[in-house]
């Protein structure tokens, strides 16, 4: 343990080691079994005689905190204990941060354990991880000499994985793009992050859906931007409604959030119409369209764009796992430069080991045959509670038609924000559609289905039923 002692103007140097490795055990600081440096090691850091730290821990032994074992050295004693919880001081006045950073709200708690039915939109089933691929994978990088995985790397991120990135895109999603024009991020949350430091002034007016994702527009506002809702309708946000002045918009045309519509093709060319005129630009969120089941996909609004309006982004989180802080944008390159810097001033580069599995998960088609699996499983339980919402809510939920994604959305006519609170408290975890509002919240609930098996969305329902109920009585 290297343990910090500060003797710095004291005279009694032994009672002021005695007195702050006591302290030190009654703060919890040191804990039980905690082994103490050898007195001589002690000694020489602190520039102080053996026989000084000697006694100090024979005092601190002789009252209980310490035990001494014949040649293995000395240690906390099991049991000294910390000193009884004071009442919490008022905190000191400190450095104040900007109202922005008042007003948001706190992070969420990390995910526990998950409720008995998990119907949380945007959350995939990590059961169903490859973890036996990613092993593999991680072993063979670990294995070989790959010094450079250890060190710091390029800003702009792994250049296998952007190749493999890619191609991916232009496969999958018709993205035609090409490596040199993808920045990989910890996240779409980063992504919009670096979109705003490069293209926003604090003051410029930026638009969102409303209903919308939550963070992006949260972030956007702690940057000093001016956040406007934009309403949706069922072919996606409203164009007439963006309001004059607006630089950026941030957009989900291929499977809405939270509601599920897609964008109609006419809409999407009304906005790229719009951004040229405007000079704004479109970040497209495209955040888990690989897990599409019905219907034919509509061009990326990337892919129809010809000026260089949009900046195109994702993630895996939905795909592979949300621990793996993997993103990625795919730019205009006019754009690229500045948002490589911007990366690099903000936390220089993603993680490089995490990049290189994902390239190798990638170019060895690990990634595609699990986007296969997983669509199969997913395309089951959208099906399976499609016909259970019929089943169980046919006389009060009206389910969005959606043909992708990890969730879809259920229109009611009144506010729903009590029953999706009431259901966490009897086991079922379900969102109301009213906590993704800019404005006037809309009526409904949001189920996802990634993390629940099929066979538990039935008795789910059921039981969001029972809820749904008593809350009516």
């Amino acid at each position: 343990m290297d343990l910090h002692i500060d003797l710095t103007g004291t005279r009694g140097h032994r009672d002021e080691i005695y007195r702050q490795i006591r302290e030190a055990v009654l703060d919890g600081r040191i804990r039980d079994g905690d082994a103490l440096p050898p007195t001589r090691e002690l000694a020489q850091r602190l520039a102080v005689s053996r026989t000084t730290v000697s006694a100090a821990y024979e005092r601190l032994t002789a009252e209980g905190f310490l035990s001494a074992r014949a040649g293995a050295g000395t240690f906390v004693r099991s049991g000294a204990g910390r000193r009884p919880a004071e009442p919490a001081a008022d905190p000191a006045p400190g450095v104040r941060p900007r109202p922005q950073w008042t007003a948001a709200p706190r992070p969420p708690k990390p995910f526990g354990p998950a409720a008995e039915f998990d119907f949380r939109g945007g959350v995939p089933d990590v059961r169903l991880f490859p973890f036996d691929t990613w092993r593999r994978l991680t072993t063979q990088r670990l294995r070989g000499s790959h010094a450079e995985l250890l060190t710091y790397g390029d800003p702009q991120g792994d250049p296998r994985l952007r190749d493999g990135l890619a191609r991916h895109l232009g496969v999958s999603r018709n993205v035609r793009v090409r490596p040199e024009d993808i920045v990989v991020t910890t996240g779409v949350q980063q992504t919009v992050d670096l979109v705003a430091r490069v293209l926003l002034e604090p003051g410029d007016l930026v638009a969102v859906e409303d209903p919308g994702y939550p963070p992006p527009r949260i972030l956007l506002e702690t940057l000093g931007a001016r956040v406007a809702g934009v309403p949706v309708d069922d072919e996606g946000l409203i164009v007439d409604a963006i309001p004059d002045g607006t630089r950026l918009v941030y957009v989900t045309p291929s499977h809405q959030c939270p509601l599920g519509v897609a964008m109609s093709l006419a809409r999407r060319q009304e906005l790229l119409e719009w951004a040229e005129r405007a000079g704004a630009v479109l970040v497209e969120d495209d955040y888990d369209t690989e897990f599409r089941y019905t219907g034919r996909p509509l061009e990326p609004l990337h892919s129809l764009d010809s000026r260089g309006r949009v900046v195109y982004v994702g993630s895996f989180s939905k795909v592979v796992s949300p621990a793996l802080r993997v993103g990625f944008l795919a730019a205009p390159p006019s754009l690229v430069g500045a948002l490589t810097k911007a990366k690099y001033l903000t936390d220089w580069h993603s993680p490089a080991i995490e990049q290189a599995v994902l390239a190798d998960f990638i170019h060895e088609g690990g990634f595609a045959r699990h986007v296969r699996r997983m669509r199969k499983i997913y395309r089951e339980r959208h099906d399976v509670l499609v016909d259970g919402l019929r089943r169980e809510f046919g006389d009060v939920l009206r389910p969005v038609p959606a043909a992708a994604g990890l969730h879809l959305s259920a229109a009611a006519d009144h506010d729903l924000r009590a029953v999706a609170r009431n259901a966490r408290a009897a086991g079922v975890r379900v969102l109301s559609l009213g906590d993704f509002a800019v404005t006037e919240p809309r009526h409904g609930l949001m189920f996802g289905y990634g993390a629940i098996a099929a066979e538990r969305i039935g008795p789910g329902l059921h039981r969001l039923r029972r809820v749904f109920d008593e809350g009516e009585r």
